[in-house]
């Protein structure tokens, strides 16, 4: 494989130039590095400075592109900051999905998880999210290239709707953490959006059949359900705290559950004529513990 060497000016300007020649090349099959030069400005300035012999020095250990730009990614984050670090995390993510080679890339994983004190969990999971939406993207484009706009009730509000999507895109995107515990919490009675509440059906439904989430576009035929589902794995809920995310679905639809008994005993005992003098103590018993709960 030919190789090939990028070594200019260390300003702005040098930097633009390496990114552009290799997004130019990147499809070429030719092994790219980049010249770390210390002590001049760009390499002719570093030949006359220190002679030939240091200059071939210095391109034995020129770095990968990929290492480039994770460096030049770096230079601009605090990953002190916990925010910039889940950028970060998120754009190495990014570039290692563009490795094509499993090995590689695994090499690479490796390397920037010890020099960046960064959990190699993390950055293969997120690697595979990228993989996971490029794949549904692909079968999105296989079924239709018609935009559908979805109609979504009116009368179910944004922070409601924002929850809901929010649980279908955890369930699909960070399944091994969301399943068994949305499954126990969640009611499909407390789904407001009548397509979330057909999706997770079918999701519930296709998983009690020991089906892959992976799948999942491949169990809606209609056209307006895979651009519904793939708008979702594509928008970005700003989750910083995957754990903190499940838990505070888990205590919404906890409290949705108990309005949901909450109403249905209060039915129940506006028409007690069915019910025996047990049945009755029972439910207002239970009522009033749901309301001391609620007021917690």
């Amino acid at each position: 494989m030919s190789k090939l060497y990028f070594g200019y000016d260390a300003d702005g300007a040098g930097q633009t130039a390496i990114m552009r020649g290799m997004d130019i090349l990147k499809n070429m099959g030719i092994d790219m590095r980049v010249l770390q030069i210390d002590g001049a400005k760009d390499p002719d300035e570093f030949v006359i400075k220190y002679g030939p012999e240091k200059f071939v020095k210095y391109m034995d250990n020129a770095i990968s592109i990929v290492e480039y730009k994770v460096k030049n990614l770096r230079k601009n984050l605090n990953i002190e900051n916990t925010s910039d670090k889940i950028k970060f995390l998120n754009e190495i993510a990014k570039i290692l999905s563009e490795v094509d080679n499993t090995m590689e890339r695994e090499i690479y994983i490796d390397k920037i998880a010890k020099t960046y004190d960064i959990s190699k969990n993390s950055i293969e999971a997120e690697i595979n999210k990228k993989f996971y939406k490029s794949k549904v993207n692909e079968k999105m484009l296989e079924k239709t290239n018609v935009k559908v706009t979805t109609k979504i009730e009116q009368k179910v509000d944004n922070a409601t709707q924002k929850r809901e999507k929010m649980l279908i895109y955890l369930l699909i995107n960070n399944f091994d953490e969301t399943y068994e515990r949305i499954k126990n919490v969640v009611s499909l009675d407390c789904i407001k959006v009548d397509m979330n509440k057909r999706i997770l059906n079918t999701i519930f439904e296709k998983i009690n059949e020991n089906a892959d989430i992976e799948n999942v576009i491949d169990w809606f035929q209609d056209e307006e359900t895979v651009n519904y589902i793939s708008g979702i794995i594509a928008e970005d809920f700003e989750i910083n705290d995957i754990k903190k995310a499940i838990e505070d679905i888990e205590k919404v639809y906890r409290k949705e559950k108990k309005i949901i008994r909450r109403n249905e005993i209060i039915s129940l005992l506006d028409n007690r004529g069915n019910l025996d003098s047990e049945q009755i103590k029972k439910l207002e018993e239970e009522l009033n513990k749901i309301i001391i709960d609620s007021k917690h």
